[in-house]
């Protein structure tokens, strides 16, 4: 029984870690963009785009009608009469309106693509900032134990009568503070958590980890600005707007062909003494003399316009933008690495030689409380040096249409 107690005992942190929890960006990102209201809304807006060329491709119902025409006098005749009649476009209009509605359609799978992609930026950006936190909670976790070591080293020389009590004092206040800024910094890792979880449609189930770099990678090259902006979905959108208000102006310009109804049916004749039965064509054409569908034409004339300036400014903007995060990603990337490969790196040999000169009664407590103190510091600033080339790469990869971990 003792044997199986302690079995049990042995595999409880076997178990803790099995359910603790880690979380990837790329998997992040694939839980973020597989959630229902995200499918949903695309499957919506495509849906009632489809609507509106489903409409433009029905012909108009055909009308059934009935007259009965019943007459007066000595010998009275009661006429009655079925008409169908069915409206005919000859001018065209319909298939340019249907052809405006599919560009419509292509519109909508472009804005698609636009919403899943910043969806997927808004995630990583989130993402990415736990992850800041988090390694920033790390950073000050360690600055907080190495008091043990400030402790253990003030205690001997208590002992021997080379520490005051001002020393112990001094370390109890910074200690203090130390406590306060980790607290400080768990709870912005737990704040950045939940944001990132309620992206994932997993609200209160935060990851026990983030697994992931800070620093992304440069660009190899910079790529063809023309091919990228043509791939952009909003320009695409724009574009594919601008098409479908030309047709639908296209299609107004021909108001002032009319349509062309037809009508045909069976004529009856009872004068009380025989019947006649007769077949009636009817055709009808209204007159274009005021209505020719200028409102129409002019209103499609003004959203191709918009759509068009809409276009050419978004793609300068665009292309800037391009050029600018190239340049800044190069610049900050480079920044960052330089300062953790000569600034960091050398924090734990300035540690060592701030240890042994306090421990040698070279230096005073505050001195090497400063050391501890500029340690922590060149590590968080080393992370926010990476987190800003990560929000650069993050706007890059979404102005580009990429992501790249």
């Amino acid at each position: 029984m003792r044997h199986l107690f302690c079995v049990l005992l042995a595999a409880l942190p076997l178990a803790a870690a099995a359910q603790a929890s880690s979380l990837t960006e790329s998997e992040a990102i694939r839980r973020g963009l597989a959630r229902t209201e995200v499918s949903d809304l695309n499957n919506a807006l495509v849906d009632a785009a489809q609507a509106n060329a489903l409409a433009a491709r029905v012909l108009p119902n055909p009308t059934l009608s009935y007259g009965r025409d019943k007459g007066r006098g000595a010998s009275p005749s009661t006429e009655e009469t079925w008409l169908v009649s069915q409206s005919f476009d000859i001018s065209g209009r319909r298939g340019l309106r249907q052809e405006a509605a599919e560009a419509r359609v292509e519109a909508a799978y472009a804005g698609n693509t636009l919403r899943r992609d910043e969806w997927a930026a808004e995630i990583r950006r989130r993402f990415h900032e736990a992850l800041l936190h988090q390694e920033a909670a790390r950073a000050t976790q360690t600055w907080t134990e190495r008091f043990a070591r400030v402790e253990s080293l003030v205690d001997k020389l208590s002992r021997a009568g080379e520490a005051s009590g001002y020393d112990r004092r001094r370390l109890a206040r910074e200690r203090q503070s130390a406590d306060a800024r980790l607290q400080t910094t768990q709870g912005e890792l737990e704040r950045a958590k939940e944001r990132l979880a309620a992206l994932l449609g997993s609200a209160g189930q935060v990851p026990d980890t983030l697994v992931g770099e800070l620093l992304p990678n440069t660009p190899v090259a910079m790529p063809d600005v023309a091919s990228v902006l043509d791939q952009r979905p909003d320009l695409q959108a724009l574009a594919r707007r601008a098409e479908a208000a030309d047709l639908e102006g296209r299609a107004a310009g021909r108001g002032w062909i009319p349509d062309v109804t037809l009508g045909v049916g069976p004529k009856q004749t009872d004068n009380g003494i025989s019947r006649e039965n007769a077949t009636v064509m009817t055709v009808a054409i209204p007159l274009p003399v005021f209505d020719r569908q200028q409102a129409g034409q002019r209103r499609a004339a003004a959203e191709a316009m918009q759509a068009r300036s809409e276009y050419g400014l978004a793609k300068s903007r665009a292309e800037g933008e391009l050029r600018g995060l190239q340049r800044q990603l190069e610049r900050l990337t480079a920044a960052a690495k330089s300062y953790r490969s000569k600034a960091v790196a050398e924090t734990p040999e300035l540690l060592r030689i701030a240890e042994s000169a306090y421990r040698g009664g070279e230096s005073s407590l505050l001195e090497l409380l400063d050391a501890y103190r500029g340690a922590l510091d060149t590590e968080i600033t080393a992370l926010e040096l990476e987190w800003k080339a990560r929000q650069a790469r993050i706007e890059y990869d979404l102005l580009t249409g990429t992501v790249t971990q």
